[in-house]
């Protein structure tokens, strides 16, 4: 694909999305950064965040994993229904009682002000973490669909995309964000349904036929009910509802979308629309993943690497040498949609992966703002409001910077599908959070509260330590090692404890 093409479609894209900050943005004051106003239909809201949840990590990772894991993917998506009813039924109800900017709040009331910093830092790390090898990936994406013609070094191309963000996001934070959230969606899905299309169209196969491919190929295996691998159905059924109260219901990120819908029942009506639709959204990622390694291998473009070739992903066809090159499975769809697929598609999956990527980008950014300004610097109980806006634009200027720091350090260390370094991190980072609140929300004990900090730093290595040896004993954690972080947190808060008659 042409590079000048790509380039000047993202700059009109982009034109938009500024269009939309210079609306939302007017006359903003700290509540409509951090809280939207509290006016944002849920209907929107709901649109919005299928594509902050799925991410640029979605639209390339998870059509590319299908070439390694098939459609087992899927099972933890059933997992995530079951996260969301319990969002929008037990965490929900706590967060508007209690009147929240931070959800991290209720832990201060719960149990005090070190929990409260505690649960804060774990969110910054976890954020952080998660939107930097977001970020990482599109980057690469772009480097080789854009800047490597231009002779941009990646450093550039990742500079040049966190400050986009921050442009846009800086005055309006949150409310901004929830309608560039809107239109990033229907971007993302918008590509993802007409590279189908395009692909369907020059196989040239019919579709019962092409079903009937699906059918018998290894690309669509959904379940695996043997018990001894990480993928089994229970595990990552049960590890996807843990990662879906973690990754939503526990993370100022995602609930902060929310706590801007005016009224509880309408924010829930949010959450069930948004579950319903996100499987969806999956199923035509997942199908898209299969479509792209069909038409790949029809077409002699994609190969499965033989037995003893020294490649732990797949082989796919350079457009410039013609040799078969051992390729990360995130590699598989650009590759084919940037130089196989035609120039339409090339345009489609532009302005697909650009939406995808800073729909969650965004987002974090405001997020991790917000959370630092109100969790650590205690913004609520401060009255000059022009030394607030100083601040807030000092914050959010570091955590960009931070964004930059990490996604270089991943562009050294990474290597794999990035989907599942994402549920890996969170796991030992978001684990801690589950167990605090399931702590705070199904028992009266009161904890002591000094020592909170301490048993969120032990409870992740001890879960690393289990999860390392545990193939010794004839089983493998998948993503469920969430479960057993949280309960080690839990189990940790009850030792240092004691009985609150007053609750």
């Amino acid at each position: 694909m042409d590079a000048t093409t790509a380039l000047v479609v993202i700059l009109g894209y982009f034109g938009i999305l500024f269009l939309i900050s210079y609306f939302t943005g007017r006359n903003a004051d700290g509540n409509t950064f951090f809280a939207g106003n509290k006016n944002s239909p849920w209907y929107v809201v709901a649109f919005g965040m299928i594509g902050a949840t799925l991410s640029g990590v979605t639209f390339i990772s998870v059509p590319g994993a299908v070439g390694t894991s098939g459609w087992l993917y899927f099972q933890m998506v059933l997992g995530y229904l079951l996260g969301y009813a319990v969002i929008a039924l037990v965490l929900m109800p706590l967060y508007y009682r209690l009147k929240l900017i931070s959800i991290y709040g209720y832990l201060k009331s719960r149990f005090g002000e070190f929990s409260y910093k505690t649960g804060a830092i774990l969110f910054l790390i976890s954020r952080v973490i998660g939107a930097s090898l977001r970020l990482y990936l599109i980057a690469l994406v772009l480097q080789l669909a854009i800047f490597d013609q231009f002779g941009l070094p990646f450093q550039g191309t990742v500079l040049i995309s966190i400050a986009l963000i921050y442009l846009y996001t800086f005055r309006g934070g949150i409310k901004t964000v929830v309608w560039t959230d809107t239109l990033q969606t229907l971007f993302m899905l918008l590509s993802a349904g007409l590279t189908v299309y395009l692909i369907w169209n020059q196989l040239g196969t019919e579709l019962q036929e092409l079903i009937s491919t699906y059918s018998d190929s290894s690309l669509t295996k959904v379940w695996e009910w043997d018990f001894a691998p990480g993928n089994n159905f229970f595990k990552q059924f049960f590890s996807g509802a843990a990662m879906a109260i973690v990754m939503t219901g526990l993370d100022q990120d995602m609930m902060q979308k929310n706590l801007t819908i005016r009224t509880l029942k309408d924010a829930q009506k949010n959450m069930m629309w948004f579950s319903i639709a996100l499987v969806f959204a999956n199923i035509l990622f997942l199908s898209l993943g299969t479509l792209l390694y069909v038409y790949g291998s029809q077409m002699g473009l994609v190969e499965f690497p033989a037995e003893g070739v020294d490649c732990s992903g797949i082989m796919i066809k350079d457009p410039v040498t013609g040799i078969m090159e051992c390729s990360k499975t995130d590699e598989l769809f650009p590759m084919l949609a940037l130089n196989y697929l035609g120039p339409l598609a090339g345009i489609v999956f532009i302005l697909g992966v650009i939406a995808a990527a800073y729909s969650s980008a965004d987002s974090a950014l405001t997020a991790l703002t917000t959370s630092f300004c109100v969790d650590l610097l205690d913004f609520e109980d401060r009255d000059n409001e022009e030394a607030k806006i100083r601040i807030r634009q000092i914050v959010h200027i570091g955590f960009s910077s931070l964004l930059f720091i990490v996604i270089m350090i991943f562009n050294y260390l990474e290597e794999g599908a990035v989907i599942w370094g994402i549920f890996k991190a969170a796991g030992y980072t978001y684990g801690p959070l589950l167990g605090m609140y399931a702590f705070g929300i199904y028992t009266d004990y009161k904890v002591n509260d000094f020592f909170v900090p301490l048993v969120a730093f032990v409870a992740p290595i001890l879960s690393y330590v289990i999860n390392y040896f545990s193939p010794s004993i004839g089983y493998t954690f998948g993503f469920e090692i969430v479960i057993v972080n949280g309960l080690l947190t839990f189990l940790g808060l009850l030792l240092i404890s004691k009985k609150d008659n007053k609750q």
